[in-house]
């Protein structure tokens, strides 16, 4: 993976995140200014330090004395808050280096996310920070608010009713390319009585990038991160502070939009992301572990799941309902959104049957049970917490009126403090009122609540994906072994290809390339007709689609007519190269056709693809990504749970195929590309699977290299 010159390291975030001295360059007396915001802001959020006034209209702001210009702040000021023009940038950040200034937030827009000339401008600024070890924030930016240690740096309009937090309390950090996103995210969590300590809008990143902010809230005691990213711009760097969260078991959750062409180009315009190739970046980051999202409510709801309850489990979830349609509806869901249904043993469910009357099953349906007495919530979801197959527990109730509210969450308490799987309450209808005393009980125990079952499914299954991927990642795994040498550069002839993984393993059809029709006719006697014929045709890559490829080939005499034939083809075509000759090839035996191919990105690093082969790839596009260093049985199960599976097993009187040799196919490139850098893509398309037991055979290979 690459990686950009690094930022962590070279500066020092404490003097700009927790400054001592703080000096506002473009302060104003007029609180519905920008200016006046910035004050405002600062003296809310409790900062008590030097604070210095810079203007050179005024003599004084508020009865305080002003300089007129950052020459004249004090020497050594931890950081400054440049409310300033874009043209008045780059003077400014000068000024501050020859002050011996920590840090400075920059909110102008106007600079890389506009054009060619704002990109310069950006660069230029930046070289200027790196040179003198200036930690710049921005620009494009809403600065930040620090509620750790009571300072804000953005003119935002924030409420500082959670001034400082308390030691020891679980806390959560925002930090976000987009300043109106962080405000959203910092105003939910807060809303639900969340400690949120830091909340960093990052812009345009010029100098001081994502990374770096992540690392230094990781050392402030957070317990969770929550991300809006849409370019991540140091892949390398990233990927190594996410694998530190996962070992400090601190989780981030993470929305970066880019799924869709029309997101992309979004992106583009908003802070000059040029993103890539989401999928890769989606594979990549969940094996470390990061949730990520798809939405701003998933965003909100796993972060301040994960903010009560760090470490989920990968088991399933068990719902508890008053309400048949919520038991219908989330049955649905669950299977949508992979979330798996919990099955609890045989004893767990006889203390369900001693104490639920009627039918007993996952979701388990109350019904009335409930209303004259709330101990029944309690004491079903302690039956449930206590079995190892119970990962988390959703309460997913219609609320009621203000004693049955009440009455829930009185009976939510007792547990809420005393289980470290998930507990959620859901209680349905937005717009539906709920009784003061239920919401301040629910803030001052810190209580998962949901509007909706849906979110709360929505936001487990990303945690479900998140225990999977952190317990997989604690696996140990295959170190890199040595493979063969590849000569050549671009892309390779398909019977190159077959030779190099014929030395990796790979089963390949028997064969051999020839050069006229008698020696076609020697190989197809030695392997056995019937045979299949493909011209080797440097850079032809479709071969079918020129009818460079005549298979089902029967006897000798067939063999010469699809010799003539091929060849006029090529002649017919315009074969962009001179052949190498022909491959002639035994039949493969039938099979399920499938896909295994390994990309090498040049700023993610490598992935391999498994999926439906064949003209479905194309058709159906049902294929699962997975990282190079998968295990076995996590290759199995993920090959398993894909697109298409069904097909793997037995169906409509085809055997089950072998799902081990396919997975082992998929290590083996996984270890190829992690050992040759120089191979940027793999494709086997099709390969054959074969019955239970029989394995697999690679029909034909492009490899690409550098």
């Amino acid at each position: 993976m690459s990686e950009s010159p690094a930022a962590a390291g070279t500066f020092n975030l404490r003097r700009l995140l927790h400054p001592a001295t703080v000096a506002v360059a473009g302060a104003s007396p007029d609180p519905r200014s920008i200016g006046g915001a910035i004050l405002r802001n600062l003296r809310g959020s409790g900062f008590s330090g030097p604070l210095t006034f810079v203007s050179p209209t005024r003599a004084e702001i508020d009865g305080q004395g002003c300089v007129k210009s950052l020459r004249d702040i004090p020497d050594g000021t931890d950081a400054v808050i440049l409310n300033l023009p874009r043209g008045a940038i780059r003077q400014a950040i000068g000024d501050c280096v020859a002050r011996h200034v920590g840090g400075a937030v920059v909110f102008a827009t106007g600079f890389g996310e506009s054009d060619a000339a704002g990109r310069a401008e950006q660069n230029a600024i930046a070289a200027q920070c790196r040179e003198a070890g200036l930690a710049l924030l921005g620009p494009n930016c809403l600065g930040f608010a620090n509620y750790v240690d009571g300072v804000c740096a953005s003119f935002e309009e924030l409420c500082f009713e959670q001034r400082r937090i308390e030691p020891g309390r679980p806390r959560v950090a925002v930090i976000a390319q987009s300043g109106a996103t962080a405000a959203n995210v910092r105003s939910s969590l807060q809303a639900r009585g969340i400690a949120v300590s830091h909340v960093i809008s990052t812009g345009n990143e010029a100098v001081l990038q994502i990374e770096d902010f992540i690392t230094y809230v990781m050392g402030e005691g957070v317990s969770a991160i929550a991300l809006y990213v849409e370019q991540i711009r140091n892949p390398g760097a990233f990927v190594k502070i996410a694998r530190r969260a996962r070992e400090q078991g601190i989780p981030i959750v993470m929305l970066h939009p880019g799924r869709s062409a029309r997101a992309r180009a979004a992106t583009q315009s908003h802070t000059g992301a040029l993103t890539g190739d989401y999928v890769v970046m989606k594979t990549v980051v969940e094996n470390e572990a990061v949730v990520l999202v798809e939405t701003l409510d998933e965003l909100f709801d796993a972060t301040a799941i994960l903010q009560r309850f760090p470490r989920p489990t990968a088991a399933g979830t068990a719902i508890i309902t008053n309400s048949g349609a919520i038991r219908a509806v989330a049955l649905d869901m669950m299977e949508d959104v992979g979330l798996p249904v919990a099955r609890p043993d045989a004893a767990t469910f006889a203390k369900l049957q001693a104490l639920v009357p009627g039918e007993v099953d996952i979701p388990l349906d109350l019904g009335a049970a409930g209303y004259a007495d709330g101990s029944i919530f309690t004491q079903t979801s302690e039956a449930l917490l206590g079995d190892p197959a119970t990962g988390s527990v959703i309460w997913a109730m219609t609320g009621g009126g203000p004693h049955q509210q009440r009455a829930k969450v009185q009976a939510m308490i007792p547990l809420i403090h005393t289980t470290n799987k998930p507990l959620i309450l859901t209680i349905t209808g937005d717009g539906a009122p709920l009784d003061g005393q239920f919401l301040t009980a629910v803030r001052e125990n810190e209580i998962p609540l949901l509007r909706s079952p849906e979110r709360a499914l929505r936001a487990m299954a990303a945690l479900h994906r998140h225990a999977v991927a952190r317990d997989a990642a604690a696996e140990r795994r295959s170190p890199v072994r040595k493979v063969p040498a590849l000569d050549g550069v671009g892309a390779l002839p398909e019977h190159v290809g077959k030779a190099w993984l014929r030395k990796l393993g790979v089963p390949v059809p028997s064969g051999r390339l020839v050069r006229t029709v008698q020696q076609a006719q020697d190989v197809a006697r030695a392997v056995g007709f019937p045979v299949v014929i493909k011209a080797q045709v440097p850079g032809l890559q479709h071969k079918s689609d020129v009818g460079a490829v005549i298979v089902g080939i029967r006897d000798a005499s067939e063999l010469s007519a699809a010799w003539e034939r091929l060849h006029s083809n090529l002649s017919a075509c315009a074969a962009p190269a001179q052949p190498d000759g022909v491959l002639v090839e035994q039949m493969a035996p039938c099979g399920l056709e499938m896909v295994v191919g390994a990309k090498n990105d040049p700023r993610w690093g490598p992935v391999i693809l498994v999926g439906l082969g064949g003209v479905w790839i194309e058709a159906l596009r049902a294929v699962e990504f997975l990282p190079p260093d998968i295990t076995r049985a996590r290759a199995i199960q993920r090959i398993n749970t894909m697109k298409g599976s069904a097909l793997l097993g037995p169906f409509r009187g085809q055997p089950a195929r072998d799902v081990g040799a396919l997975a082992d196919l998929v290590l083996t490139l996984g270890n190829a590309v992690r050992a040759d850098p120089s191979i940027q893509e793999i494709d086997i398309n099709p390969v054959m699977v074969l019955a239970a037991g029989a394995g697999v055979l690679a029909l034909d290979a492009l490899i690409v290299r550098h």
